[in-house]
């Protein structure tokens, strides 16, 4: 990389780059040139850490993950106390004080060498993605569709040199296979592939018969599907009759499997002639996942399983995932009379959601997230703990008012390390399972390590430093470093405990800078946060970015941005579908708001939106914007724009006929009709929680929160988006909105995807949205 001397005054947002190059605002083009940096994975020996990171290329509208790996050891802070672009990092310790509501500190100015990580693309060959250590740190595995689909394949490393040096094909199932996990004694692999569940049977006729089931529905002229059950189709897809189950396959070995040797890259392989599918059955198992944390596990000694699924009679209004263990042989008898091992359930006592199980290193205990109220996805995520012994179940974090989100054992099987909310951020907390429950609150010690926005957690091997990937709203994801050691700051219900403020978090640092080329040339915006009271004197909390080449002295138009969830929060995080930075660059300030319902500030202020979706969020959002109006003089109030997408696309319809203040408004992937978005949803649960029932027993709610009885308002030129594939909220939604701002006569567009889902995704279409967006606010706003 090219080594740029750098200084970042952020506390101004002004930067300078010492050859005199002029920085230049945040453009599409810089956003599709960088990064996408994914998990970290230390190797089994202390000596590397493996990654992905995803390549864009515009021009040939294509999305190419590639394997690159970092050494350990590296820490490419200099001397100073935080790092560049957003991304704190420090050389010493962050001190908090009088800071009772927050313990992220603010960052102070760094000089810095831009370009000097140690990172390396070790497979550029072909696409890459989800690297996994053999135990022994000489293989890893991945995935890649260079040979017949979505398969497994084996790396060789040279741990020495740190380079690959051979790579082989490993699966040739057909149904493909994906998000594969090595086991700890080093014999198997485990991987999900959607399947039939009426080929299921003995190992080596179940993927034949999938393959004729494939190559019928290919061959058919006949594409109509029958359908039994509700999700019959899932966000962007139809099921087509399969489900995602487990499987395992032998790791790679001499002597192993039979069947004919194949070339693969050259090199003679042979490929496994059958794999064992361990959740068979009419279910998906694991259950589908938007991401984060696997919904499965090996035990330490690889001899067993743990899996997260869904046996409900009707998933589609149930949250009931259950966690089921079975044996990683996972079947009796001799080939081809072989019959799968039969799971046990070990949450049946609870009819919420229980998910991403992880093994403690000494293998005693089962930790994993889970919700206590059926059929509500937003309840509070608490982080239990099952004695694998006993059959005991506790939970960790009673008390604790946000949600567990990542987590990761401490290798002596003493800490539990995890994320959560909390405000704008997200921060990792360590808990202290070895002192037992602290007499004073009758509750586990809990402290927080590490600020900013952190996720994807891993330990490594010597169990003295976290790993983890780091965002903000000025930079992407890069992978960060802290030393689990230090007392961190007391929080044991996720603020810092009263009276101990003044208390110190964890060094951390970068280790990689995969995405400093790009931004040491951009001019970054900063985020900044303001609390305002609400209607019932709650405190609510928004922010604001300020365009690049700011001037105190001038007015300018606002971006006004509405979040979706509704219980996802908003704050000092990055977004490549909604990026703060490229919508403040052509001279707009933006502003966003945690409304109620907005997770980070405790489950009572998350629990505030059911059945209320008009009422208090709406009012937070007029009160949030009426206090940045008051309060930032640059603020032009006469030229504001409202944008949302999926709750925020509903919000923008909401406002569209409850106040004409807004100059125009964007409405993506939105419910305008809450009756007919629920006969087209698929994840009943969700609608039904939020308006307490069915349009049948409960149409009032449904009729008091609808915005399509609230047309005859209808006045703001409005741009409407909406995706053909999007199954949450149906296609149908946009068209019924654009068709009532047409009949009405209110100025509007309509931006159609047919081949989209509910996020734009592909690089041409996200060029086409931000331009169709962008141009939309100029239209009506103005610069």
């Amino acid at each position: 990389m090219r080594r740029v001397l750098l200084l970042s005054l952020i506390a101004t947002g002004c930067i300078t780059i010492a050859d005199g190059q002029a920085k230049h605002p945040f453009t599409f083009e810089d956003m599709m040139a960088l990064k996408r940096v994914e998990e970290p994975v230390p190797s089994p020996d202390g000596k590397w850490v493996l990654f992905a990171a995803v390549d864009v290329d515009l021009k040939a509208n294509t999305k190419t993950p590639h394997v690159w790996v970092v050494p350990l050891g590296t820490d490419t802070h200099v001397s100073q106390k935080q790092g560049d672009m957003g991304h704190p990092s420090s050389d010493h310790s962050h001190t908090i004080s009088d800071q009772t509501d927050s313990v992220v500190p603010h960052f102070s100015p760094v000089l810095r060498e831009v370009g000097d990580g140690h990172e390396r693309e070790i497979i550029a060959d072909q696409d890459a993605d989800r690297p996994r250590w053999a135990p022994d740190g000489k293989r890893f595995a991945f995935v890649s569709t260079k040979e017949g689909g979505s398969q497994i394949w084996i790396a060789d490393f040279d741990g020495t040199r740190g380079i690959v040096t051979a790579k082989h094909r490993l699966t040739n199932i057909a149904t493909e296979a994906d998000s594969e996990l090595w086991s700890p004694d080093g014999k198997n692999i485990l991987f999900e592939s959607d399947v039939h569940p009426e080929c299921d049977g003995a190992p080596a006729e179940e993927d034949p018969c999938n393959a004729r089931k494939l190559e019928e529905a290919k061959n058919s002229k006949v594409k109509a599907q029958i359908f039994t059950h509700l999700l019959y189709r899932h966000w962007n897809a139809y099921k087509e009759g399969k489900r995602t189950h487990l499987f395992r396959v032998p790791a790679p070995g001499p002597g192993d499997w039979g069947g004919p040797p194949i070339k693969s890259q050259g090199q003679p392989l042979v490929l496994p002639t059958s794999y064992w599918d361990l959740t068979p059955g009419d279910y998906d198992a694991p259950m589908f996942s938007l991401g984060g944390q696997d919904n499965y596990a090996f035990s330490p000694d690889g001899q067993e399983i743990c899996y997260a699924s869904n046996h409900d009679p009707e998933p589609a209004i149930s949250t009931n995932n259950d966690l089921f263990i079975v044996p990683i042989n996972g079947v009796t008898g001799v080939s081809p009379v072989q019959v799968a091992a039969t799971p046990k359930n070990i949450t049946a006592d609870n009819k919420a959601a229980d998910e991403t199980p992880l093994y403690s290193p000494d293998g005693k205990y089962i930790a994993y997230r889970a919700q206590q109220r059926p059929g509500y996805e937003s309840d509070r995520w608490r982080l239990m703990l099952y004695d694998r012994k006993t059959g005991a179940k506790s939970e960790l974090t009673d008390g604790f008012d946000h949600w567990v989100e990542n987590f990761v054992w401490a290798l002596d099987s003493k800490t539990i390390y995890f994320s959560a909310e909390h405000e704008g951020h997200s921060l990792i907390y360590a808990l202290d399972l070895s002192q037992g429950i602290d007499k004073t609150q009758r509750k586990y010690p809990k402290r927080v390590l590490v600020g900013g926005y952190n996720d994807d957690l891993a330990v490594t091997p010597n169990g003295k430093t976290l790993l983890f990937s780091r965002m903000s709203v000025s930079a992407p994801n890069e992978i960060y470093a802290s030393a689990t050691t230090g007392t961190g700051c007391p929080a044991m219900a996720g603020n810092v405990d009263p009276g101990k403020e003044d208390c110190s978090l964890n060094k951390d640092w970068p280790m990689t800078r995969m995405n400093d080329p790009v931004l040491s040339q951009v001019e970054a915006s900063k985020i900044e946060s303001f609390f305002f009271p609400d209607a019932k004197g709650e405190s609510v909390e928004g922010f604001l970015v300020r365009p690049p080449n700011f001037d105190p002295s001038k007015k300018y138009p606002v971006k006004f941005i509405i979040h979706g969830g509704p219980e996802v929060p908003m704050g000092d995080e990055w977004s490549y579908r909604w990026n703060f930075e490229l919508f403040a660059a052509n001279g707009y300030v933006v502003v966003f708001i945690n409304f109620h319902g907005s997770p980070g500030y405790g489950q009572k202020f998350i629990d505030a939106i059911n059945g209320d979706w008009g009422g208090a969020p709406f009012e937070d959002l007029m009160k949030g914007l009426d206090y940045a109006e008051q309060h930032y003089a640059f603020i032009d109030k006469e030229r504001e724009c409202a944008l949302g997408a999926s709750y925020g696309g509903y919000m923008a319809n909401w406002i569209l006929g409850h106040t004409d203040r807004f100059k125009c408004i964007v409405s993506h992937d939105s419910a305008f009709n809450t009756e007919s978005a629920w006969g087209t949803t698929e994840e009943l649960w969700f609608n039904e929680w939020e308006f307490k029932g069915t349009p049948y027993t409960n149409r009032e709610m449904y009729l008091k929160w609808s915005p399509h009885l609230f047309a005859r308002n209808f006045k703001t030129p409005t741009l409407v988006v909406h995706s053909q594939l999007d199954y949450r909220l149906d296609v149908s939604e946009g068209f019924q909105l654009f068709t009532t701002l047409q009949r009405l006569g209110v100025p509007s567009k309509m931006l159609y995807f047919p081949d989209e889902g509910h996020w734009v995704l592909k690089p041409q279409n996200s060029q086409l949205w931000y331009k169709t967006v962008n141009d939309w606010v100029d239209q009506w706003v103005g610069k």
